[in-house]
C-alpha cells in the first residue's frame, strides 16, 4: 500500500487518508444510532471516493483498477442519499 501511495503521488497523505477511511467506517456503522452522523460519514467516503476516481484517472489507471473506488463511490453515495431521503 504504501508503494501504491508513491505511485499516486499522495505519499505524504496516506496516513490522514486511512484515518478518514476509518473513521468515515465507524461513523458508517455508528449511523444506526444517531442520523446525522450516517449523513456526515457517507459524505464523507462519498468524497474520499470521488477523489481517488480522480487520482486514479489522472494517473492513468485503466478502467478495471479504477472500478472498485467507483463501487464504493456509488455505493456511498446511495446511502448518503437514503439517509438524507429518511430525514
Amino acid at each position: 500500500m504504501v508503494d501504491e501511495f508513491k505511485r499516486y503521488r499522495l505519499a505524504r497523505f496516506r496516513k490522514p487518508i486511512g484515518i478518514l477511511q476509518l473513521l468515515g467506517s465507524a461513523g458508517l456503522m455508528a449511523g444506526f444510532a444517531s442520523p446525522a452522523l450516517l449523513i456526515i460519514s457517507a459524505a464523507g467516503l462519498t468524497v474520499l471516493m470521488l477523489l481517488g476516481i480522480v487520482t486514479r484517472i489522472r494517473i492513468g489507471d485503466s478502467f478495471l483498477e479504477t472500478l472498485p473506488a467507483s463501487i464504493f463511490f456509488v455505493v456511498n453515495g446511495f446511502i448518503l442519499l437514503i439517509a438524507v431521503q429518511q430525514n
